[in-house]
C-alpha cells in the first residue's frame, strides 16, 4: 500500500537518438557516436535501443547555447 504522503514521481521523459539528433542538427549516428565516447549518457531498453534523458539534452543544448564561438 502506498502512503498518500508519498505521490508517484512522473517519469522522465526519454529521448530517442533520431529526436536527439533533431535537437543538435546531426545524424542520429553521430548521436550514437557521442553515446559510446561517453559524452552523453544512454540509457537502454530491454530490446538494447539507446533513450536519452530530455532533462540531460536540455542542460547540453543550453551548455552550447552558452559556450563562446
Amino acid at each position: 500500500m502506498i502512503a498518500d504522503d508519498q505521490p508517484f514521481e512522473a517519469p522522465e521523459a526519454l529521448l530517442t537518438p533520431s529526436e536527439v539528433a533533431a535537437l543538435f542538427r546531426v545524424n542520429p549516428k553521430t548521436v550514437t557516436r557521442w553515446a559510446r565516447a561517453g559524452k552523453l549518457t544512454a540509457i537502454r531498453t530491454l530490446g538494447g535501443h539507446r533513450r536519452f534523458r530530455a532533462s540531460e539534452i536540455r542542460r547540453c543544448l543550453e551548455e552550447m547555447s552558452h559556450e563562446p564561438g
